[in-house]
């Protein structure tokens, strides 16, 4: 068994202000025993005002909320997947939505920029185009951790599954879904799609989120969940934020897809005959 830990933030738009509580959380996480902390995605900066915004964005290496969390991970001796940060890619006009893998000494081991990005109007009048502001990532990524081959994903990417078959191919065991779900799409979709992602592929999903009414005017689900490679809601933390644990049993892995072994019954997709 492996503990782990996860952040549900409600992330503002002030820089140090979150970077203090990604801190303060990844000490947290060391005392109470667990080997790896989750935090959602954009864990350092949540501001739609992009004017704003654009004056606290920086390249990852001299992003001062990365170097912070480097620093509080090689000081508690812990493993801290940071959900994602917004960071410039050199003179490229558009950002990278960019989650990093932090060892124990603080090195960045991995990293992911999201690959699928939401463009939306909502009925509620809500309106997100985050393809503006965003580049796509380019690479599906599969690294090794303290709780086992993690493969990464971002939020909107849930959304598709040929994203988590590819991960299941290169060997993940659980997958760490970070995200800032809007509330009508979480109320919807959030719980279902968890355990469908869990359950086709036979993984553990940790999924840390953003929570309640934000500063930029936002208000995001919330309900960060641990899944398990059957289906179970091993942890489900409501609305507010806040820091918990869970056990994962890499066993359990094997031994849900002994029980169901869809992953070797899936065969090329032939074309299709539209008749």
């Amino acid at each position: 068994m492996t503990r782990i830990a996860l952040l549900q933030a409600r992330t503002g738009i002030d820089p140090d202000a979150n970077a203090r509580a990604l801190v303060a959380a990844v000490e947290e996480a060391a005392a109470g025993g667990a080997a790896m902390l989750f935090t959602p995605e954009m864990s350092g900066l949540l501001d739609r005002d992009r004017t704003r915004a654009a004056a606290n964005l920086r390249l990852p290496e001299e992003d001062p909320v990365l170097g912070a969390v480097r620093e509080a991970a090689a000081n508690a001796g812990l493993w801290v997947h940071l959900g994602s940060l917004a960071v410039r890619r050199g003179d490229e006009p558009r950002l990278a939505n960019r989650a990093f893998l932090i060892d124990d000494p603080g090195a960045v081991r991995a990293t992911y920029d999201k690959l699928h990005l939401f463009d939306v109007d909502l009925a509620t009048g809500e309106s997100w185009r985050e393809s503006a502001a965003y580049a796509p990532g380019e690479a599906a990524v599969v690294a090794e951790t303290p709780v086992g081959p993690l493969g990464l994903s971002i939020c909107y990417d849930l959304r598709f599954p040929d994203l988590f078959r590819a991960l299941t191919d290169a060997g993940a065991k659980v997958v760490a879904i970070p995200a800032a779900f809007t509330v009508p799409t979480g109320e919807a979709h959030w719980h279902v799609l968890m355990r469908a992602r869990a359950i086709e592929a036979g993984v553990f999903v940790v999924a840390a989120a953003q929570a309640g009414r934000h500063e930029d005017g936002r208000e995001t689900y919330g309900h960060s969940l641990v899944v398990g490679p059957w289906g179970d809601v091993l942890l489900d933390m409501g609305s507010e934020p806040g820091l918990a644990f869970a056990e994962i049993d890499l066993a359990e892995v094997d031994r849900v897809r002994a029980r169901v072994p869809a992953l070797d019954h899936r065969r090329p997709i032939p074309p299709v005959t539209r008749l």
